[in-house]
């Protein structure tokens, strides 16, 4: 499926980032087509090579059509069906590819896979699981998204994932960046800024304020709190405007927003409305019992939001 050109040689100069080594990984799961259409896109786009990954699981492996009785006398056969299913989905793609098949727990084999073949990007789908089902089974999504070497593009799944969907959403030519000002936002603005440019594309960087953290603005007399409220919304704007190069401003169209609310449902809510076709956001460590209980930004981001979403993660 050919969903993109190759890459802008003429813009090669002011982007700061290239994608050579883009990773699918793939279940053969009803979404594997639209995470496949999606790596084929990026990889003509950005002339790279396209690494499909499957991980064989052997407790589980239902989805190979028997039950395996002895592991070693069937971990072959699982492996060529596998690279054979590779083949088939990418079909006459016209893109660099090469399958790369093994057996053993998802997230650690695909994170080590990553390091070793240098991936610049992994592309995959999640299920979107929430509450007691995402509490007690976790998600392979969400760990992949903390210890993978380079970025991740998560594309959810639904009901409504359809392959389909894919020429619609690529190239990104609506690119949402949560800005917090963190070093994890501008990891994720420095990437954006990168695809944003090559597709030419409006540049929304967005910052939302909490309004519980601003509980001593609510103290002041009416008058004080509307110029605080001014005088904070246009440093906010001006500080998000500064954080883009004057040459890029050549090559993307770029909006600065201010929202108040919850972070994750201020930027689903937005990405709604405007027709965003993906969301990039940095991630910022959190214990394991907090993941669990409560999510960070960007899962819960990931789990709802209704284009897909890039996730940065520093080294």
């Amino acid at each position: 499926m050919a969903l993109g050109l190759g890459i802008n040689k003429e813009k090669e100069g002011c982007m700061r980032r290239q994608f050579r080594n883009i990773f699918c990984a793939t279940d053969f799961s009803a979404y594997a087509d639209v995470v496949l259409a999606y790596g084929v896109g990026m990889a003509k786009r950005f002339d790279a090579n396209l690494n499909i990954c499957h991980v064989v699981d052997l407790p589980t492996v239902s989805a190979y059509g028997e039950a395996v009785f002895d592991p070693i006398e069937y971990q072959q056969r699982f492996m060529e069906t596998a690279r054979a299913e590779i083949d088939r989905l990418l079909g006459d793609a016209q893109v660099k590819y090469q399958p790369l098949v093994t057996i053993g727990n998802t997230t650690d084999e695909i994170s080590r896979l990553a390091r070793e073949y240098i991936a610049d990007l992994v592309i995959t789908a999640t299920h979107g699981r929430s509450g007691l089902k995402r509490f007690f089974l976790g998600s392979v999504t969400e760990r992949l998204m903390r210890t993978l070497p380079c970025p991740m593009l998560v594309l959810r799944g639904s009901e409504g994932f359809t392959e389909d969907a894919a020429p619609q959403r690529f190239p990104f030519k609506k690119i949402l960046v949560g800005c917090d000002f963190s070093e994890d936002a501008a990891l994720a603005l420095d990437y954006s800024l990168n695809m944003a440019q090559e597709f030419e594309s409006e540049l929304h960087l967005v910052h939302v304020v909490e309004p519980s953290g601003y509980k001593d603005l609510f103290k002041l007399p009416h008058d004080a709190g509307e110029k605080f409220k001014e005088d904070l919304y246009n440093m906010i704007k001006e500080k998000l405007n500064s954080l883009v190069p004057e040459d890029a401003l050549n090559w993307i169209k770029l909006q600065t927003v201010l929202l108040v609310g919850k972070p994750y449902a201020e930027l689903i809510r937005y990405a709604e409305i405007n027709d965003i076709d993906m969301v990039s956001l940095g991630i910022r460590g959190h214990g394991m019992v907090e993941e669990l209980l409560v999510g960070s930004t960007t899962d819960r981001v990931i789990r709802q939001s209704p284009c897909p979403v890039l996730s940065v993660c520093p080294k």
